[in-house]
């Protein structure tokens, strides 16, 4: 049966067509993709609202009305917990939410499940930090800065990060372990994006971890996240 969204302002903006499923709001960035690769996963049905930038449609009280922090991505699921529709906000909540809700992408041991939530920590609070710096740093506004300083610190640290999960890699298939699964979705689009929309891989010598190029194949390899990574698609011209 079809859920009333109309308490949610964000669908005023971006009316729901089917209100039964879940309704994600992204861009094909490295946090948006976690989403919907996520959900291609999972196979939980889902309809997917291009968040426009260049319209600033993350500033719109829509948006902000679902995220205050007016970044991508967020969802509405209507079936959220008891039945009740859920908003959520943040990519590494909204994964730890559909892995709870779908009986995957995390272990079923307890201990194991613990340590592939540590992995996924370990992306939220430095991977995808640390890797958007070395990009403003080396490809936006930042790389016109006569003092390399700030690029070289995030450089070192990107590159401090890349050789832990080399290592990790080294000794699992996945970066958790032997299990595919959440850490995986979270960190591999940051990796990719680093090395190529950054073209930054000389910088951090990516040439040299063969064993996150291993797992950074084995990522793309997969249908679902070739089909996630590009969600939302572009406009038509």
């Amino acid at each position: 049966m079809p859920q009333d969204l109309s308490a949610f302002p964000i669908t005023r903006k971006w009316p729901a067509q089917h209100p039964d499923r879940l309704q994600l709001y992204s861009l094909p960035t490295p946090n948006g993709v976690k989403v919907s690769i996520a959900l291609e996963e999972t196979g939980l049905p889902y309809e997917v609202h291009r968040v426009d930038f260049d319209k600033h449609d993350q500033l719109s009280p829509e948006f902000l009305s679902l995220n205050p922090n007016n970044k991508i991505p967020a969802i509405l699921d209507p079936e959220g917990p008891g039945g009740r529709p859920l908003a959520l906000f943040e990519s590494g909540a909204i994964l730890l939410y559909l892995a709870e809700k779908t009986g995957k992408l995390l272990p079923r041991d307890p201990a194991e499940r613990w340590r592939a939530v540590q992995w996924l920590m370990f992306q939220m609070g430095g991977v995808g930090p640390m890797f958007g710096q070395v990009g403003f740093f080396h490809k936006f506004a930042g790389k016109a800065f006569e003092d390399k300083r700030p690029r070289d610190r995030y450089v070192a640290e990107a590159k401090r990060l890349l050789a832990v999960v080399d290592g990790q890699l080294a000794r699992n298939a996945w970066i958790a372990g032997e299990e595919y699964g959440v850490a995986d979705i979270a960190t591999f689009p940051w990796i990719r994006n680093l090395v190529g929309f950054y073209g930054a891989g000389d910088l951090v010598e990516f040439a040299g971890l063969k064993n996150v190029q291993r797992g950074l194949d084995a990522f793309l390899a997969r249908p679902a996240v070739q089909r996630g990574l590009a969600i939302p698609a572009a406009p038509k011209p």
